[in-house]
């Protein structure tokens, strides 16, 4: 990295009306002229940054009078496009760098003009004859971006995997994944391209598919120069300097802060009336104003129905015929926007269901006038032209006219496509006032797991005059969360219009803490709470999804909670409590001024990469090439310093403590750690479901630890037995046995919230804090220990006292037994006689013998001193761990990790003993939107040739993808066995994974690839079902059930191509007609943009 990119400027462009200063020598990328910060906030406001990473012993053969110098760029030459309008500093400055012939990033705010630099280099590639690709994350975007270039240029082409339109066009616009099959191939279309467009380039840090964008970047070829445009990020010149690293070129960067139009940040108290402002136009917080927003809350009464917007919901989805209800706090809030001329707005919710529920509460709002609607209906009715006619009259389509008419509409990923698309163009028309949509990143699944990540919103390039946030917590998939920074910088900077707005506004609707007292939780706040969920409804402690389906177990299992001690634990409801949040300054002050996120590498290897790059017959990239060119070791390498000093620091730590008596230290330590070992494994097998629920009667002192958390002694209060959260799943599907019950303990928690004011889950108090006891759903597996001893609990634990009482009985039998509380005996009270169990019993009694015969544990001071040994055997560890680290690399990871998944590869007979391709390698070599391993599998073990068309689509889905169902799955006959058929060569894939000593969980990898829960929709719709029946199948939106259909259709394209490759013209023939099958209709209706 220091070889490549020696040289890194920085210099400010300033406000193009101002006088241009002489140009300054090259600096490091830390210098930086201090000024007075008012006079900076005046004199940069429209200022930028630009710095340039330049490879070792580069010279520039520019023209310095045309094009400046590589610190100071300049064009004075003729503009290959004119606009009508005088350019930002950081349009012009990028620019220039473009007449370099030289690389660029361009970092700035949504809607300041990064297009702009774009539409230029397009228009380059056009003036000297050459080619240009611009790639974008989402088809959905290539259709919008293909629309606004058609408009502006003679000859562009689209290419998306489901759709491609004029191929050989001047400028292409693509999908990432399509260039980086293109670089694969070796396409004869790359070697005409000068430029390559990276828009959305921090779209590289999504976990599943930011590998696309880097493996993509490391294969184009030198010449090929590059623009990413990007929202602000920290550590822009760090991935410049990696591209200039990579490619032996120079790397500009520029990067602005500058708002277009000014924006002033709102708080609105739910419950409350009035907005405070807390940050004004010039980024200054008014900490007055948030104490005057903290007494109002005071004034308030506590009211539970204020949470994520607050007030009545309406009844039900828009596409269900779902009716408003009552006035709701966005009511109030979007009619006061309206009087006060703040329209157009975007009402952000991270709920698709709340979307719809929010813009319901306002339906009775009329926002257009006559001839506004009469326009919306004609733009309506053309628009849905290209339906049949019975696609025409779906719910879907019907109930959302209404509301378009008054200027309200939802936008998010469930919708229908073309009704999302009608939308944009509505907005984009100012003929929706209030757009209610999901946040600028959609919550979606991930290819492998299955959990949420965040994937760009489809379209909404829209700015508002006003922004709203209905909620500041979000669900990633993990926690219920803070809005990130840079998550709340991408989504404010849709308030305000350039030209047309003076200053943007936005408002965030925030909540105070409501603490139930004690932990009692009444019974019409629990119904309050269970109705107001979204989708899922789940346990933070021991996490599991349960489908609303199932909400009549759930309040089965509630009330008996209700009728057996009078209340519910609100622990066990922490996550469902949104409405708990307690928003202290710092975090509201952090959220709208804090820093934007850095860009991080999330690089992996897959078998889809090393197969590809196995079948270049050229051979100049291999594996390794790749791991050793990836922005992920280029950022592990740039740490390695930081490293050296650590090693350094933890050693001078190291050498200050006495090294006497360490080997009795030692020796003591390894008993300790023994004993240990052992009761884990004895207590793994007491806890099995038949030997341990006999005992876990009420009053039972049970020892629960969850990971490093002990949470000590506890009492058991009940044990339930969790529905099973797959429906009529087959049981590969299923959790094991001890997971499946939960032990409902009283436990001592922390009564007080964490920094943030909330807590993800409870938490054993800290030293020398009182806590109170709860009731805790504990995962059977948690169980670290049962006592014998049993304590009386009263039948009512609802008052404070009655749970405060047996915490001081707990306490008093520590002080009674202080060398632990007796424990069951597996052989002598438990009865269990295995003669595996009994040995592990022998041993630890041996080894508990050795240790209290021990001299340290006779001497007293064993305490004390083994404390001190811990710390410097921490120390030493770390040490050994940081100079493995530097010794071995990311990159010695990383090879083990390809040698690995090579054996998996040799195993399956995907390549033979000595690294070539066979024929299984070179079918998964074309097939990247499913699991190439167990495609492949199917393919070849003969799953697919006893089914029909329709069960090959059906069977193929479960590859994709999707939004799970809350219905419980009860599958066709002639899909049930395919299904096994699928589970058997996932579980054989996974235990072949992991006799490779790769990190694979059978189970895990079982449920994330056989995904049945549109199995039965994807029959009956190529069996030639109706839209409007196969959407009575299940409860997935109407959105995500195309958003499937068409990328199955995509993946049975690459299984035809794939079979075409093998010879399989049998199976060629069945992924043909089952694409054919499921090609008609909605389903695939063409775009709006194209």
């Amino acid at each position: 990295m220091g070889e490549e990119a020696e040289n890194t400027s920085k210099r400010k462009a300033p406000d193009s009306g101002a006088e241009e200063p002489p140009s300054q020598p090259p600096a490091t990328a830390q210098s930086q002229t201090e000024a007075d910060p008012a006079a900076k906030r005046r004199n940069l406001s429209r200022s930028c940054i630009h710095e340039v990473a330049v490879p070792k012993s580069y010279e520039a053969a520019k023209d310095e009078a045309v094009h400046g110098t590589l610190a100071s760029p300049e064009f004075n030459g003729e503009m290959a496009k004119q606009y009508p309008f005088k350019l930002d500093p950081f349009q012009s400055v990028s620019i220039a760098c473009l007449e370099r012939n030289e690389s660029v990033l361009v970092s700035a705010h949504t809607s300041a003009g990064k297009t702009v630099v774009a539409e230029y280099a397009i228009a380059m590639a056009f003036r000297d004859k050459q080619r240009v690709i611009y790639t974008s994350p989402l088809k959905a975007l290539s259709n919008q971006k293909y629309r606004e270039l058609s408009q502006e240029f003679t000859d562009v082409g689209l290419m998306t995997g489901d759709v491609t339109l004029q191929p050989n066009a001047t400028c292409l616009v693509m999908t990432t994944e399509i260039l980086r099959a293109m670089l694969y191939r070796g396409s004869e279309v790359i070697k005409e391209v000068a430029w390559v467009i990276f828009d959305e380039i921090h779209y590289m840090k999504d976990r599943e598919r930011g590998v696309v964008w880097e493996e993509s970047i490391i294969f184009l070829p030198p010449a090929i120069k590059m623009v990413f445009l990007s929202a602000t990020m920290s550590n822009a010149t760090e991935f410049a300097e990696w591209i200039c690293s990579l490619h032996k070129q120079p790397c500009h960067v520029v990067y602005t802060d500058f708002r277009p139009t000014p924006l002033q940040h709102y708080v609105f108290p739910i419950g409350g009336s009035g907005l405070y402002l807390v940050v004004d136009e010039n980024g200054q917080f008014r900490e007055d104003n948030f104490g005057k927003l903290q007494d109002s809350f005071s004034k308030q009464n506590n009211q539970l129905d204020g949470r994520k917007g607050g007030g009545p919901k309406a009844s039900g989805r828009i596409a269900k015929g779902g009716s408003a209800s009552g006035t709701s706090d966005i009511y109030r809030i979007v009619k006061m926007i309206m009087e006060r001329k703040f329209q157009p707005v975007i009402i952000f919710s991270f709920s698709r269901r709340e979307c719809e529920h929010h813009a319901m509460s306002i339906s009775k709002l009329d926002f257009n006038t006559e001839d506004e609607k009469e326009c919306v209906e004609q733009v309506f009715r053309n628009a849905i032209t290209c339906l049949v006619e019975e696609d025409r009259s779906l719910p879907a389509i019907e109930l959302m006219l209404p509301l378009l008419k008054r200027g309200i509409a939802v936008h998010h990923s469930g919708l229908l496509p073309i009704i999302k698309e009608l939308v944009e163009l509505l907005f984009q028309e100012g003929l929706v006032k209030a757009l209610f949509a999901t946040e600028t990143y959609n919550l979606e699944f991930h290819l492998s797991n299955g959990k949420f990540s965040n994937r760009f919103a489809m379209g909404l390039n829209m700015p508002a005059k006003t922004v709203v946030f209905t909620s500041v917590k979000k669900w990633d998939g993990d926690t219920n969360r803070y809005i990130g920074s840079g998550e709340y910088i991408q989504m404010s900077g849709r308030a305000g219009r350039r030209g047309k707005d003076e200053r943007g506004i936005c408002v965030i609707m925030i909540d105070e803490k409501v603490k139930p007292h004690g932990s009692m939780l009444q019974l019409p706040l629990l119904f309050k709470i269970l109705t107001d969920l979204d989708v899922y409804w789940v346990q933070s402690f021991s996490p599991f999804f349960l489908p609303i389906s199932k909400l009549v177990v759930v309040l089965k299992d509630l009330l008996y909670c209700v009728g057996t001690f009078g209340f519910v634990p609100n622990l066990c409801l922490n996550f469902a409590c949104q409405s708990t949040l307690q928003m202290e300054m710092s975090v509201i002050k952090d959220m709208v001024l804090g820093k934007p996120a850095p860009l991080v590498s999330t690089f992996r290897l897959s078998y889809y990469t090393i197969l590809n790059l196995m079948s270049r017959v050229e051979g100049q990239f291999t594996a390794e090439h790749v791991i050793r060119n990836s922005f992920h070791q280029f950022q592990y390498e740039k740490a390695l310093p930081e490293i050296v000093q650590k090693i350094t620091r933890l050693e001078d730590e190291a050498t200050l403590l006495d090294s006497s008596g360490e080997t009795d230290l030692a020796e003591y330590h390894k008993l300790g750690l023994d004993i240990s070992e052992l009761e884990k494994k004895i207590m793994s097998e007491m806890i099995r479901p038949e030997r341990a629920l006999l005992y876990l009667v009420p009053g039972r002192l049970v020892k629960v630890r969850d990971g490093s958390t002990d949470w000590g002694w506890g009492v058991v209060v009940n044990v339930v037995k969790k529905p099973p959260a797959s429906g009529t799943l087959p049981p590969a599907l299923s959790a094991s046995r001890s997971n499946s019950y939960i032990v409902d303990t009283l436990l001592h928690c922390s009564s007080t919230s964490n920094e943030n004011g909330s807590r993800s889950k409870p938490c054993p108090p800290r030293p020398g804090e009182k806590g109170e006891m709860h009731v805790v759903p504990v995962p059977l597996p948690l169980v670290s220990g049962l006592s014998s001893v049993r304590i009386n609990i009263p039948p009512d634990l609802r008052p404070p006292e009655a749970r405060q009482n047996i915490l001081f009985a707990v306490q008093e039998l520590g002080k009674r037994y202080p060398q632990g509380l007796p424990k069951l005996h597996p052989i002598n009270d438990m009865g269990i006689q295995e003669p595996e169990l009994v040995d592990l019993v022998h041993k630890l009694e041996d080894l508990e013998q050795k240790q209290c015969s021990h001299r340290l544990h006779k001497s007293g001071q064993s305490e004390q001193e083994l404390s001190w040994y811990q710390r410097k055997a921490d120390l030493n560890s770390e040490i050994q761990n940081l100079k493995s680290k530097m010794r071995d690399s990311q990159l010695q990871k990383f090879r083990d990790e390809l040698k690995n998944r090579s054996r998996v590869l040799k195993m399956l007979g995907h390549i033979d003993a000595d690294g070539v391709l066979q024929l299984k390698g070179r079918a998964a070599c074309l097939i990247d939107t499913g699991d190439e391993l167990l495609i492949t599998e199917l393919m070849f073990n003969g799953t697919f040739n006893d089914l029909d068309h329709h069960q090959v689509a059906s069977l193929a889905s479960c590859f994709v993808p999707c939004d799970k169902s809350s219905e419980q799955i009860r599958l066709r006959n002639e899909l049930s066995r395919p299904m096994m058929q699928l589970q058997e060569a996932a579980r054989k894939i996974a235990e072949v994974q992991r006799e490779c000593k790769l990190e694979v969980n059978v189970e895990e990898y079982v449920e994330s690839t056989c995904r049945p829960y549109l199995m039965d929709v994807i029959y009956c719709w190529s069996r030639g079902a109706t839209f409007a029946e196969v959407m009575e199948m299940t409860d997935i939106f109407e959105g995500s059930v195309i958003r499937l259909a068409r990328r199955l259709d995509e993946f049975l394209n690459q299984l035809r191509a794939a079979a075409e490759a093998v010879g399989e013209v049998n199976l060629e023939e069945k992924f043909e007609k089952a694409s054919e099958s499921l090609r008609r209709g909605i389903m695939f209706s063409n775009s709006l943009y194209l």
